[in-house]
């Protein structure tokens, strides 16, 4: 099967410290993964690493075939970070239109872009706020949007559904899921377990260790329990009795 993402026995940290250990994953053309774990699991640092912006310690990574870190292929990654890195001079619609350009979007594809990418996550009405008048939340599916503007074949999102109410967060899914069936491969982080339930594939990620992975229904029918957080509290309860 062809792989967008091929991480294989990745070791990653800062300095001397070790934050991942021993991780390997493969995400398919149009597959929607989420990585799920606590604060301080290394969920972030393994984005880090898919993104090129941390060489491996050992082990390799690829995305599109092509080893990381690699510049010119983050042009093919949209790309929602954790703390959003937004303009606050300048109203929702600018900010969308400068970082649609700068992900190489043409001026004429902006004009229907935005307005799509603002319904997705319900900030129609407020395009035309200043960024200084909008809430975080608010700020967050701005943030979203920008990373759904270029279309990229790569969608990696850090923590999307955070701060978004429960009617938009199933707004949001349908339209990811909509994309996925379009052949885009989405890698998303979360502490949300009812995201974990809507994607393809799971990795929970505790202590820098992958402790489970597969597709949810697999992996709750492996631990014999209902949810996929019944699982990751199984699998971690196993971690710690090794």
């Amino acid at each position: 099967m062809a792989t967008v993402i091929n991480v294989s026995h990745l070791t990653q940290g800062y300095g001397k410290t070790i934050v991942l250990h021993d991780i390997s994953l493969q995400v398919a053309p149009g597959q929607i993964l989420a990585l799920i774990g606590p604060s301080g699991a290394g969920k972030t640092t393994l984005v880090s690493a898919i993104m090129g912006m941390l060489r491996p310690k050992s082990g390799t990574v690829e995305v599109l075939d092509t080893p990381m870190p690699d510049r010119a292929l983050l042009a093919k990654i949209g790309y929602m970070a954790q703390t959003d890195a937004l303009y606050d001079e300048l109203t929702g619609r600018e900010n969308l239109a400068f970082f649609g350009t700068m992900q190489g979007v043409l001026k004429i594809e902006l004009k229907q872009r935005i307005p799509r990418a603002a319904a997705v996550v319900d900030l129609q009405g407020d395009l035309d706020k200043p960024l200084k008048d909008y809430s975080g939340g608010m700020r967050r599916r701005l943030s979203l949007a920008i990373a759904l503007l270029a279309d990229p074949p790569l969608l990696i999102l850090d923590e999307p559904t955070v701060g978004i109410d429960p009617e938009l967060r199933q707004q949001i899914w349908a339209e990811l899921h909509r994309m996925a069936k379009r052949g885009i491969t989405i890698l998303l982080t979360t502490h949300v377990m009812e995201d974990a339930e809507e994607a393809d594939q799971v990795m929970m990620i505790r202590q820098g260790a992958a402790i489970a992975q597969g597709t949810p229904a697999a992996l709750t029918a492996q631990y014999h329990v209902d949810s996929i957080e019944q699982v990751f509290l199984q699998a971690g309860r196993d971690q710690d009795a090794r």
